[in-house]
């Protein structure tokens, strides 16, 4: 009996077979959340994401949808582990606050006195204006908010008197905090001018 002809496998064939084996290989796609506390790991991915959306397209930008897609996960994923968008955006925001005071706590961290006072307030400008989301909410932000949640937040006047050591008044905080956003929303012309304004008109008042 003659030989049967060798049958060869088509290209349609040994494309399957070929997707078929690198499927078995890498197996089913890489949990979301590896290496570490879920919870943790989740929060901190989708409040990057966040972040880096505010950043880019400022707060108009903090959408449910955009954030879960830039996380790499779903929109339910994102409220459940941090809430809806105030309590995104609070987050950020508190994030946000913490890395600028973690700056000016190390630019001032050997001074004291109305040099400290100096430098904790430059230090502020400089921060403010370096961080992208402190930036995208001063450009966004509306009067009210300016006042409920900079000019009137009783933390901020708190960081602000620690910060600049004149916990001995307590207003000093609060004037501290409002001579830092008069200067981020309506700055001097260089960094010079800026430090040649709170040496003259700052310093002796929240020391004297």
């Amino acid at each position: 009996m003659p030989d049967r002809p060798t049958r060869t496998p088509s290209r349609e064939t040994r494309r399957s077979t070929s997707v078929a084996a690198k499927s078995v290989r890498s197996g089913p796609p890489p949990d979301w959340l590896v290496g570490g506390d879920r919870r943790a790991l989740a929060v901190e991915r989708i409040h990057a994401a966040a972040a880096e959306l505010i950043a880019r397209h400022g707060m108009a930008g903090l959408n449910i949808d955009h954030v879960a897609a830039h996380a790499g996960c779903s929109r339910a994923t994102v409220y459940r582990y941090v809430g809806g968008k105030s309590a995104l955006r609070e987050a950020v925001l508190t994030a946000s606050t913490t890395r600028i005071a973690a700056t000016i706590q190390r630019s001032i961290a050997t001074l004291t006195g109305p040099d400290r006072v100096a430098a904790a307030i430059l230090a502020a400008l400089d921060a403010v204006r370096s961080d992208p989301v402190a930036v995208a909410f001063l450009a966004a932000t509306t009067p009210q908010e300016v006042g409920t949640f900079l000019a009137g937040n009783p933390r901020l006047a708190d960081a602000a008197t620690t910060l600049t050591a004149t916990a001995d008044d307590p207003a000093a905080g609060q004037w501290i905090v409002r001579v830092v956003l008069s200067l981020l929303f309506w700055p001097a012309s260089d960094p010079t001018t800026e430090r040649t304004l709170v040496d003259r008109f700052v310093i002796p008042v929240v020391t004297r």
